[in-house]
């Protein structure tokens, strides 16, 4: 019962340490007031659909990782990014919702947001949530990637 009990704590200490990290890297993450509240939300509201790495399935559920900035890049891209049915519907509050989805480009694809990124703010999202893509999410996803240097992700 003492080792379970050490485990524990030493399990929530470590993670306590993890959560720490994260909320330090604050300054590199434009647009992300919580990453500990974000990365939160992506475990709650995003994961079992798009996975804990952001690969996704290719069918429904399209990769982030290495992909989702790409996004920005083209014209539509950004205001698609705020109106896919995973974004637009989910219950979080506006601000929770920018944090989370500024956090996503960073988590899963830093390396292709633009240097000029703005990021994502409240009366924004809640501009795109307003009118959320349905049925023609997919077809929109490929109208935009056509339009991407080589036409693909």
């Amino acid at each position: 019962m003492k080792l379970a009990g050490l485990m524990i704590i030493g399990a929530g200490a470590a993670m306590g340490m993890t959560m720490a990290r994260a909320d330090s890297t604050q300054m590199s993450l434009p647009g992300v007031h919580s990453p500990r509240q974000a990365q939160i939300d992506y475990m709650l509201k995003c994961q079992g659909c798009h996975r804990p790495d952001g690969s996704g399935d290719r069918t429904s559920n399209p990769p982030m990782t290495g992909a989702v900035a790409h996004f920005l890049k083209v014209p539509g891209g950004r205001e698609y990014l705020g109106r896919v049915p995973g974004v637009a519907t989910t219950d979080l509050d506006d601000v929770r919702l920018a944090n989370l989805l500024n956090w996503t480009l960073y988590r899963f694809d830093r390396a292709s947001v633009p240097n000029d990124f703005k990021p994502y703010d409240a009366a924004e999202i809640r501009r795109l949530r307003a009118s959320p893509l349905r049925v023609e999410a997919a077809r929109t996803r490929a109208q935009l990637i056509a339009k991407m240097p080589g036409g693909s992700l």
